[in-house]
């Protein structure tokens, strides 16, 4: 991945979230925050 893409992809997922947050009202930062500490949950199960 250049650095050209990273940068795009960078301000592409910024964005999103405040797109989300302005506009779309969907949490979409709650939702991912969530379904992160699920993930965590879940692997540190399986330690």
């Amino acid at each position: 991945m250049t650095n050209r893409i990273a940068i795009w992809l960078l301000l592409l997922i910024a964005g999103f979230f405040v797109l989300d947050h302005y506009v779309l009202q969907l949490d979409a930062a709650v939702y991912l925050g969530r379904r992160a500490l699920d993930l965590i949950e879940w692997l540190a199960f399986w330690r």
